[in-house]
């Protein structure tokens, strides 16, 4: 389509979800013209599922996002209506902050963030083209690429067309459409081409991408229904309340300003006639008819997958939660489907609680296209074409948390790329970032990827509480974290590794004071002097309650408490992964040219050579981690590098 608009900018960030928002963000805070394009300026930051921020393992994630110079904590600290530290029963290793959002409020302040920041301008448009600098070369005065042979080997991102025809010439283009390439929604056998919650799909950009030589694949994800909550009868469900003492997401967020007043959600279960219901209509579910060519997330299945995969269970949990304030719409969590409509409604109404149920928004599955991350490096750059950067559901992850986390890396590294500085890579002992990203490009991925606690290696060392002390210099290096919360993370850790020193000199004895306090502990009396550290590391005693033989201490932040707390009585611990990390860092130290033959490699096994070719490792450390690559491969390897070094 013709058009003769052309602009000029730094970077075109394609897609407004949580990978888009802090993508853009990041590249317009470090002074580049950056254009957000989305389809619908109502879907900027859309949760278009669950109706909460963070949880297992992606409150980690969001806490990192934050401590890099992100915005997804900052919004959700000002728009959550209930918050609950999860885990607490367990070591501090994965406990994670989940919040509640009004999810219509928490769109609406991170559109105002975005309209707010200097060097970004809003576009809603669908882009349907990447075009390369090559494509920008032979373009006619109608904004038509002529024909012409390509001359270069690498082809380089040089800007987008959008649906009009006007085309937006720039330096790095970074791609996070979510869910919405090629979208289609199936409710049984209606099935609707549009992206989430009815809002355009992106028809034309994936033809686009096969030109350019990036392979797609079809994933699906689901969501349940929302109900009128004044059809629900929650004296039958059990109420699940917030945390007394709200913990802010966000290291910049005052704790005093989120102690509100929150709402409830609630918790019930299926049953054997909700069960019952499901499989005499399994032939009608687009998931088991064959309809549905994606593949969905393993570990957020739908309630058809669940009776189907868990027949010996009889029940699965229920959570009934509130989407927002200004609103009666209650989200049915556990219950994502694709059933058609009167079998939704069957089996929703032998919920207790929810007998009387009145759908507002039927459940759906909706499938989409995607890349395999394989073809990115671990900056989030396509290895075949130049200055394109992938972010979010895009590259086959799932979740919000994941896709912000991805973000705010490709826009870090898309702007140093056009400042001409390295990119940043975040390995798997820094934080969650890394682990997520380097799953993401070295393994194989034939489904959605959830982060979890139990993919970290180095998870004591990677907890919610410190990302700050892990993240905070990196995104001060970067340029999005300012000069005085770097001044403020200094003057927390040496207060931190002050107290710590304290606690470790200091010798207490056997008095009736510290005796008795002990006893009341449920703790054994001292029998010589002990240091309060030691002290400390006994499982029944806590740092707040032995101001009793400890009065002349400090006051300190209660964030600065447990950081003292958690560091002496996992000490030992911590220390041993440490030495892990010094031994993970060798072989992540050894880098692989990127021009490496491995064809000249003559003793790899065939499985490794095709996996390390395809692949491309930017380190040992990661060729390690591919699947098919031994550690005989490793071997092989290391000899060719010191050979070829030599």
């Amino acid at each position: 389509m013709s058009n003769r608009i052309r602009e000029k900018v730094d970077i075109c960030v394609v897609g407004a979800g949580h990978a888009g928002c802090e993508a853009a963000l990041a590249c317009a805070r470090l002074g580049l013209k950056t254009v957000i394009f989305t389809v619908s300026v109502d879907s900027i930051a859309l949760m278009p599922c669950n109706p909460n921020i963070g949880g297992t393992s992606k409150g980690h994630l969001v806490r990192e996002v934050d401590a890099l110079g992100g915005q997804m904590g900052k919004i959700i600290d000002k728009t959550f209506i209930q918050s609950k530290m999860l885990n607490i029963s367990k070591g501090p290793a994965v406990h994670s902050l989940r919040a509640q959002a009004d999810k219509a409020e928490y769109s609406r302040e991170m559109r105002r963030t975005l309209e707010d920041q200097d060097n970004l301008m809003i576009k809603q448009g669908e882009v349907t083209d990447i075009l390369t600098l090559e494509d920008i070369a032979h373009l006619d005065e109608n904004n038509d690429v002529m024909p012409y042979e390509q001359t270069s080997d690498k082809p380089k991102a040089g800007g987008v067309r959008i649906y009009t025809g006007a085309i937006y010439e720039c330096k790095a283009v970074i791609l996070a459409t979510g869910t919405y390439l090629n979208a289609r929604c199936l409710c049984g056998e209606a099935i609707t081409y549009t992206g989430p919650n009815g809002l355009q799909a992106a028809t034309h950009l994936s033809d686009s991408l096969k030109k350019l030589g990036i392979g797609l694949r079809r994933f699906k994800t689901g969501t349940p229904a929302r109900m009128d909550g004044r059809s629900l009868d929650y004296s039958r469900m059990q109420e699940q309340k917030g945390d007394e003492r709200v913990i802010p997401f966000s290291y910049s967020t005052d704790p005093e300003d989120v102690q509100i007043d929150q709402v409830s959600c609630y918790l019930t279960y299926t049953n054997e006639e909700t069960h019952d219901i499901i499989r005499a209509n399994l032939d009608r579910s687009p998931i088991y008819a064959g309809v549905i060519e994606g593949t969905g997330p393993r570990y957020c299945p739908s309630i058809e997958d669940k009776v189907v995969k868990f027949p010996d269970k009889d029940r699965h949990q229920v959570f009934i939660e509130p989407e927002g304030l200004g609103t009666n719409e209650m989200y049915v969590g556990g219950m994502s489907s694709s059933l058609p409509e009167d079998v939704q409604l069957a089996m929703y109404r032998t919920v207790p609680g929810m007998e009387n149920c009145r759908i507002v928004k039927n459940a759906y599955a909706i499938e989409y296209d995607c890349i395999d991350a394989n073809c990115l490096y671990a900056s989030l750059e396509f290895k075949n074409i130049e200055g394109l950067y992938a972010a979010g559901q895009f590259n086959g992850s799932s979740g919000y948390e994941e896709a912000a986390a991805q973000g705010i890396m490709a826009g870090i590294n898309a702007s140093r790329k056009v400042l001409g500085k390295d990119p940043i890579i975040l390995d798997r002992s820094q934080g969650y970032i890394g682990v997520l990203i380097d799953d993401l490009v070295t393994k194989e991925s034939r489904e959605p990827y959830r982060m979890m606690t139990a993919r970290a290696e180095y998870r004591l060392l990677l907890r919610q509480d410190n990302a700050d002390i892990r993240l905070r210099p990196v995104g001060h290096d970067a340029g999005l974290v300012s000069d005085e919360e770097y001044e403020a993370l200094i003057n927390k850790k040496k207060l931190i590794d002050s107290e710590i020193e304290r606690l470790h000199s200091t010798y207490i004895g056997t008095s009736k004071t510290v005796s008795d306090y002990l006893i009341s502990r449920g703790s054994t009396p001292l029998k010589s002097g002990a240091t309060l550290a030691e002290v400390l590391c006994r499982p029944e005693i806590d740092y707040l309650s032995m101001v009793k033989i400890d009065p002349d201490r400090p006051n300190l932040r209660y964030d600065i408490i447990k950081q003292v707390e958690i560091e002496i009585k996992y000490e030992g611990y911590i220390s041993r992964q440490n030495k892990q990390v010094e031994q993970f860092k060798k072989t992540e130290g050894k880098l692989i040219p990127r021009e490496t033959d491995y064809d000249d490699i003559k003793s790899l096994r065939t499985e490794a050579r095709q996996k390390l070719k395809q692949l491309r490792p930017e380190n040992v450390g990661q060729a390690s981690r591919i699947s098919g690559v031994s550690p005989a491969d490793i071997s092989v390897l290391l000899v060719y590098l010191g050979q070829h070094a030599r």
